[in-house]
């Protein structure tokens, strides 16, 4: 099948199909007329990587874990190697979640204290429009 047939039945955009490609997580032949040709294992080949991308996972990941994935969900076999690749992709993500909370919880910190400040808008405008600073 040619890369629309493909992206109509995957869902996933030709552009995004060729990166896939580009980061060897999908396969494409070439026809007579230089075209990509895809076989049917391709539309399971993307939903694969879908659904890891969706769990958080790099193309660098997937390239690793897809070869063992079995289904569409996929199921993952519980090999040392790839529970590890897996392992070190949580903590990665359970880091930018720690960070983002800190982020979060500054942020509100500093709304709080501007609301405890009053309403005045800073700097003061003469005029709303223009939003120009009032001179001091």
């Amino acid at each position: 099948m040619r890369i629309g047939e493909l992206s109509r039945r995957t869902g996933v955009n030709a552009h995004q199909l060729r990166y896939y490609e580009a980061q060897d997580l999908l396969e494409a032949g070439r026809g007579a007329n230089g075209y990509r040709e895809y076989d049917e294992n391709a539309v399971l080949r993307v939903k694969q990587i879908r659904h890891l991308l969706g769990a958080g996972l790099s193309s660098e990941d997937i390239a690793y874990l897809l070869p063992c994935a079995v289904g569409e969900a996929p199921t993952l076999p519980g090999c040392p190697e790839l529970l590890a690749a897996m392992r070190s992709r949580l903590q990665r993500l359970d880091d930018q979640m720690d960070r983002l909370a800190q982020s979060r919880d500054a942020l509100a910190d500093y709304i709080d204290a501007a609301e405890q400040t009053g309403s005045e808008s800073y700097p003061p405008f003469d005029d709303v429009d223009n939003l120009e600073p009032v001179p001091a």
